[in-house]
């Protein structure tokens, strides 16, 4: 993965929402693009449950796609695009062919690029979706509309009612035309998955690296949503052709790894490690408070694969007679790379949490808010991954050296 693309990714926490409105928390577009697909892995799941198929691999890609879509758009308000789209076709698509420019010089991926290029086709009206996708894009299209309204009714408290008529007119007609979905109906109404929603959004309003100035501050959640993306491309580089279960876990261990925090909060690095017996002890209490506060607000149906994801979260792991097994990556290649054994890429996630966290610190260390703990954090992860390091086929070593010399 290209060291400059990451950075363009991760302009994701620097775009701000809402901008002409009072905000009483930082609301960036990285945190948005998180919170979206919290929202589609839990509607769509409902309509799993309903016994509809979803094209997980195409969301998980759109998820990707959107978020660079929004980053070369920042400054551009859905208003004005939609009356773009809607009464000025022509230059509508001739927007998006320059947003698809954008990104030439960034994307390498052949086939990465194809699949961005008939993302920004089927979504600007001008390439139909394939049969079946149907189902798919309005459950990402319904998260969309209602991450936006979760985001207007947080802002709403500190606004003067006046400068929010109208909007939330929009919002609420919006959604209307979605409410067919279970899952959305659920949350909308404030059932049990909108409890479970709050808990995650809990994520939003907690910094990374707490303890030291930092620009641009990130939030957990946003960070977890990066570090799925970081996944997704990274996994994209050893030549596995991955089993669509395995595909999906990745991603989706990427978005909840962090989610006991929700419930724990963030508890650093060096503090886990204060002592030797400290990490299993604090993954122990993690487990009970999980079990206390967030199991309860989860659906039968899809409670057991969230434990999955967060459980031994950066282990290679499967699912054997009912039981999480670790794995050796070469064993998920040749003996467990089928959706039978739900396989899991945990070093993969892993690695692009480390990434991530340098990403943060070596961003800010370059804006000149530096510290002890951001030197010291760039420094412990470069060691980390030393020149020949190899991570589930990938060269951890390559990816990481560009920032040593910087």
């Amino acid at each position: 993965m290209d060291k400059n693309f990451a950075l363009k990714i991760f302009e994701g926490f620097s775009i701000e929402r809402w901008n002409d409105l009072v905000r009483p928390f930082s609301v960036v577009e990285m945190d948005k693009s998180a919170e979206k697909m919290v929202v589609a892995y839990i509607i769509g799941k409902f309509e799993e449950n309903r016994g509809q198929k979803i094209d997980w691999e195409w969301m998980i890609y759109a998820s990707l796609f959107d978020l660079l879509r929004k980053i070369a758009l920042c400054d551009i308000k859905s208003p004005v695009e939609r009356l773009l789209r809607s009464q000025y076709p022509e230059e509508y698509i001739k927007l998006n062919e320059w947003v698809l420019d954008q990104y030439r010089t960034f994307i390498s991926d052949r086939d990465l690029f194809s699949r961005f290029t008939l993302y920004i086709g089927r979504t600007s009206g001008s390439i139909p979706f394939e049969k079946g996708q149907e189902l798919t894009a309005r459950v990402f299209r319904a998260a969309h509309k209602y991450s936006t309204l979760r985001e207007l009714e947080m802002i709403s408290p500190v606004n003067e009612p006046m400068r929010l008529e109208q909007i939330k007119k929009e919002v609420y007609a919006d959604i209307q035309s979605f409410l067919d979905l279970r899952g959305l109906q659920l949350l909308y109404t404030r059932q049990r998955p909108f409890d479970f929603l709050t808990k995650i959004e809990q994520l939003r309003f907690q910094t990374r690296w707490n303890q030291t100035p930092r620009v641009p501050k990130t939030s957990v959640l946003g960070h977890c949503f990066f570090v799925a993306i970081l996944t997704l491309l990274l996994q994209r580089e050893n030549g596995v052709k991955l089993c669509s279960k395995r595909l999906f876990n990745n991603f989706f261990c990427g978005l909840f790894h962090d989610l006991p925090e929700a419930v724990t909060r963030d508890i650093i690095s060096p503090v886990k490690q204060a002592t030797h017996g400290l990490p299993s002890v604090i993954k122990e209490i993690e487990e009970i408070i999980v079990n206390k506060d967030l199991v309860p607000h989860m659906e039968d149906f899809y409670k057991n694969e969230i434990m999955y994801f967060t459980d031994d979260e950066f282990c290679n792991r499967i699912i054997l007679n009912g039981k999480t097994v670790r794995v050796e990556y070469d064993e998920l290649n040749e003996k467990y790379n089928s959706d039978q054994y739900s396989p899991v890429d945990g070093r993969i996630v892993r690695l692009s949490d480390h990434y991530s966290a340098l990403l943060e610190a070596d961003s800010s260390i370059k804006h000149g808010i530096t510290s002890k703990h951001l030197r010291d954090g760039k420094v412990n992860l470069l060691k980390s991954y030393p020149q020949g390091t190899i991570i589930n086929g990938i060269d951890a070593g390559s990816l990481f050296a560009p920032f040593a010399a910087s």
